[in-house]
């Protein structure tokens, strides 16, 4: 029996998926996981999502603004920065490339 690998794959990608997620402006995680989910990708949880909102706002690649809600609890908005439109277009492009080897392999291989 073949082990589903998507897990460890979606891990190797996810900061590169989440920083796509808001090329069209800011938004908060659970939103983030819907769209993705959306998209095909499964549930994300929170325990994955959030250290990686964390990382990128670290790293400088968006930023964060709590705000306060009249219904329900305050939310966490995250907005692509200069440098992260710039590490999305550059790391997007290897994405591409290196998912097209992938491809080049499997269909030499009969799939």
């Amino acid at each position: 029996m073949a082990t589903d690998r998507r897990a460890s794959w979606l891990k190797g990608v996810l900061d590169l998926l989440v920083l796509a997620s808001l090329t069209e402006g800011e938004n908060y995680g659970y939103e983030i996981a819907k769209m993705l989910a959306g998209s095909g990708l499964g549930q994300i949880r929170g325990g994955t999502l959030y250290p990686v909102l964390n990382r990128l706002e670290e790293a400088g690649l968006v930023s964060a603004e709590f705000r306060v809600t009249e219904r329900g609890p305050g939310r966490r908005y995250y907005r692509l920065t200069e440098q992260g439109r710039q590490t999305l277009a550059e790391q997007g492009r290897l994405w591409l490339a290196f998912d097209e080897s992938v491809r080049t392999v499997l269909s030499s291989g009969g799939l």
